[in-house]
């Protein structure tokens, strides 16, 4: 048990604090002090706990985190059921779209602890380990678990002019990856990852990963989808890697997708208010000179070369500068900031960024999935997430491919 920075957090927006040293200044203590309390072997049962909660207006039990969280061997599994094991799980996108895709997935692993606060708020019964995942240990999965799932970040490996291999890849979040399929050594693994990572060092470390992962007795296939066509309103690529077992007859295919992209409008129709941040006056001044659909090509040149500065002469399109969406097109690909300078995404109509909730719809977030934690966690948590739709596509046709192994089991006469 101990006092949840995450819950503090979400307090302290709730009476306009937005430091850590305004908070110490309004309780009296150092800053220092202040991380002291909000430690993980802080006894939270201390008098400056008292202090904390008065300046925050809540209850000692609405900022704590109790660390409670269902065992694997408590998590009841039917014969029919199709499992899974998440790795990386952000704010739940993945888990969410493949949940309603009805995969049932065991454990949710996570280091983030605004991300782990966001799934146990939303889905109490989820087995959310919130830890390193190099401290992880599946063993206890092994053949017991029919996919894997994770987006892990993209990172370079050192090559030194040699194919690399498993151990070559240790300390890289994909080994970490891969040393999940050899413990479990599941039917399926889906691995999501960046679009850049098709062309990341000249494509050595997407062949990298193909090697490493069909060396443990794996057929892999990648394609990479945009969640626009797949009814997300937003143009968002991603690599979506399928690794099938050697030893198992079956096929997965992708998701079809479809003819028209999803446009803002769709995904924002009759979306509830919620939080945001906004603009400075400065740059409301410079995005209420662009239309709809429009960029920094639309402003006055003495306007955008004021605001982009050095940006203005450099190379590339640059089209995400000063950009504010249309409503008959889909958002672009959603950063984990609405208000940076090389990444706006301003409102068809409003000169302001979108909200958090106008954020989650066009990840296609249902509006009751509550994200814990400050503003600004709530938007990188966001921008960080597999979009929902596009998961559940996904998982549909994972299922598929599993069931297909299934019905092969069963023998004929039992039909």
């Amino acid at each position: 048990m101990y006092l949840s920075k995450v819950k503090v957090r979400e307090a302290m927006q709730s009476q306009g604090i937005k430091t850590f040293t305004e908070l110490a200044d309004a309780i009296g203590i150092t800053k220092n002090q202040l991380s002291v309390m909000l430690s993980d072997s802080y006894n939270p049962f201390k008098a400056r706990v008292e202090d904390l909660c008065g300046v925050l207006s809540v209850k000692p039990d609405e900022i704590m985190n109790f660390g409670e969280y269902e065992s694997a061997s408590d998590i009841e599994v039917e014969e029919d059921d199709v499992t899974a094991v998440e790795l990386f799980a952000g704010a739940g996108g993945l888990a969410l779209g493949l949940e309603l895709a009805g995969i049932k997935t065991l454990e949710y692993v996570e280091f983030d602890k605004a991300c782990c606060e966001t799934l146990r708020a939303n889905r109490p019964e989820w087995n959310v380990v919130c830890d390193d995942i190099h401290n992880v240990d599946f063993t206890a999965y092994r053949d017991k678990v029919d996919i894997v799932t994770g987006g892990f970040p993209c990172q370079a490996f050192s090559f030194a002019g040699k194919k690399l291999g498993f151990e070559d890849t240790r300390g890289t979040l994909f080994h970490a990856f891969a040393r999940c399929v050899k413990e479990i050594n599941p039917k399926i693994f889906l691995a999501e990852n960046v679009k850049g990572l098709v062309v990341h060092d000249k494509g050595r470390t997407l062949s990298t990963i193909i090697d490493v992962l069909e060396d443990l007795g794996y057929t892999t296939q990648y394609q990479v989808l945009n969640a626009a066509y797949h009814g997300v309103g937003q143009k968002r690529e991603r690599i979506v890697i399928i690794g099938i077992r050697n030893d198992l007859d079956i096929e997965f295919t992708y998701p079809k997708p479809e003819e028209k992209m999803t446009t803002l409008r769709q995904a924002l129709k009759d979306c509830p208010p919620s939080i945001g941040e906004e603009y400075s006056e400065k740059k409301i001044k410079v995005l209420e000179l662009v239309p709809p659909g429009g960029c920094w090509v639309n402003l006055p040149e003495d306007v955008a070369k004021a605001y982009m500065g050095k940006s203005y002469y450099s190379g590339g399109g640059r089209r995400g500068m000063a950009r504010r969406i249309s409503w008959d097109e889909p958002s672009l690909t959603l950063t984990c900031s609405p208000s940076q300078k090389q990444t706006e995404r301003c409102h068809p109509e409003e000169t302001r960024p979108f909200t958090v909730r106008e954020y989650a719809r066009i990840q296609s977030f249902p509006d009751d999935w509550k994200f814990c934690g400050g503003i600004t966690d709530q938007y990188k948590q966001i921008g960080n997430a597999v979009p929902v739709e596009m998961a559940r596509r996904i998982g549909v046709q994972l299922k598929k491919a599993i069931l297909s192994e299934h019905a092969e089991d069963v023998d004929p006469e039992e039909i």
